[in-house]
């Protein structure tokens, strides 16, 4: 007897809440003509709410305040995008025409989880004033203290305790908004120190091929590539080599530093030599138009620089590259890099020489072509936050850097010709950040890494042979 009277009790103190909150849910319905003001704040990296959830109809004023440095908001689906200012606030109108589930994004580059710092807007689309109140309304039990309900409705939470028959409202702090009356400033947020277990999305470059990752105003960044010389596979061959590395090795580092967050400048050296190329170093610039958020649907960057033979004092080839980066899924981005280099057979200084070879008739008839173009395609796939997976491919056109062979006729045992054999760079691996650290362990064909010189295998190994190597990234400050 007394079980059901309790549970009658607790079933008439809810319903008694779900009629009064229909009839406050109906008095407080706002005025078509009156926006709904929303309070965001935005800080590294996170939108505070990180969920609006409004009406299809309704008019939003949407308040967003800055609490450290410059952000964005874009909301693409209503064409908005705006730049809220360091400890600023920024008012935001529009009216919730389209009903479903939007994502809202930092539309300006604000660190290393800028990527992640996005949030939803749901705007419900109901019929009649009871669907309303009725979609609107969540019931939840306190498992820890039986007889206690948590009702949420119109905005506002109850903790309903059948036990003692009391109701209580229960209140969440809302993130304050600095005043824009008068002249009080709003309160100066200390700088917070960067986390050295910060993870971002992708390196500057995937194997060999570049990313528009942007570079950091002011950071200076080393960079280490190693590749060895022996194809590690098949591995009976490769096994009493230790796998490839007990060979003849390339060594390559270089510096970049970031004058502003969008221009930067670079310099590196490849210790690589062989006929026609050796000790090169490469002096570029590069600047970063877009950053995949707001209206971009891509991130950019373009790149141009030169490259020296003999420590830059003779034979220079000219790059021009841009650098597309866009995100398939939240965990793989793909990246498109294609560059035009000039006078990358400059003197035909890979061709034959036809007072070295034996065959001098063959070498002067060689044609390889004088400049080149590439066009680099990667991916990175990330397992976890901070490990990704890597693959890439770079076909060309024109002068394509190889080895020169003889090719005789099987029968005569004559020669036929001379021809270039030249093999398009492919490489894959997997990639491991650790704050401002990046080490990747990479499987590929070619030892070149510099811009003009990546894309061709100097090995001509073909595609199922691979060298091992690693690439080490370090942002110093």
């Amino acid at each position: 007897m007394f079980k059901t009277r309790s549970a009658r009790t607790r079933l008439g103190l809810v319903l008694s809440f779900f009629a009064l909150s229909g009839v406050a849910y109906a008095a407080d319905e706002p005025d078509p003509q009156t926006p709904r003001e929303i309070k965001v704040i935005a800080r590294k990296f996170a939108f505070v709410p990180k969920t609006i959830q409004v009406k299809k109809g309704e008019k939003i004023r949407l308040l967003v305040t800055s609490e450290d440095v410059d952000h964005g908001i874009a909301i693409k689906e209503y064409d908005i995008d705006q730049v809220i200012k360091a400890k600023q606030t920024k008012t935001i109108e529009f009216t919730a025409d389209r009903a479903g589930k939007f994502e809202f994004v930092c539309s300006v580059f604000c660190g290393d989880g800028h990527p992640d710092m996005t949030g939803e807007l749901i705007v419900t689309d109901s019929s009649g004033q009871g669907g309303q109140a009725a979609s609107n309304i969540n019931v939840s039990f306190d498992e820890a203290n039986r007889g206690v309900v948590i009702v949420e409705a119109g905005g506002e939470k109850v903790r309903i305790d059948t036990n003692t028959r009391t109701v209580a409202k229960l209140t969440e702090p809302e993130p304050s908004t600095p005043t824009r009356t008068g002249t009080q400033e709003p309160p100066v947020v200390a700088k917070e120190r960067e986390s050295s277990k910060a993870s971002e999305p992708y390196d500057y470059t995937v194997v060999n091929v570049p990313t528009p990752k942007r570079v950091k105003r002011h950071s200076l960044n080393l960079s280490f590539t190693h590749r060895f010389q022996e194809s590690f596979w098949p591995l009976d061959e490769s096994a009493n080599d230790l796998f490839g590395f007990d060979s003849f090795s390339v060594s390559s580092f270089g510096f970049t530093y970031g004058f502003t967050d969008r221009l930067y400048g670079r310099v590196y050296r490849s210790p690589l030599c062989r006929p026609g190329l050796c000790r090169t170093i490469e002096l570029g610039v590069g600047y970063h138009w877009l950053d995949e958020a707001g209206r971009s649907p891509i991130a950019l960057s373009t790149y141009a620089s030169v490259e020296g033979d003999d420590n830059f004092r003779h034979d220079y080839t000219w790059n021009i590259q841009a650098m597309f980066g866009r995100s398939i899924t939240k965990y793989v981005n793909a990246f498109f890099a294609p560059a035009a280099h000039i006078n990358t057979n400059a003197h035909s200084r890979f061709n034959p020489n036809p007072e070295f070879t034996p065959f001098p008739e063959a070498a002067r008839d060689l044609r390889l072509g004088q400049h080149t173009g590439s066009f680099g395609f990667g991916f990175n796939g990330r397992l976890r936050p901070s490990v990704s997976l890597l693959f890439e491919y770079t076909p060309r056109i024109g002068f394509k850097m190889g080895q020169i062979v003889p090719v005789f006729d099987q029968t005569t045992g004559q020669l036929l010709r001379l021809e270039n054999d030249s093999e398009a760079e492919i490489g894959f691996g997997i990639e491991k950040r650790i704050g401002r650290h990046v080490f990747s362990l990479v499987f590929t064909n070619t030892q070149a890494t510099t811009t003009a010189r990546y894309n061709s295998s100097n090995l001509a190994l073909p595609p199922n042979k691979f060298v091992i190597g690693f690439n080490l990234y370090r942002r110093l400050l």
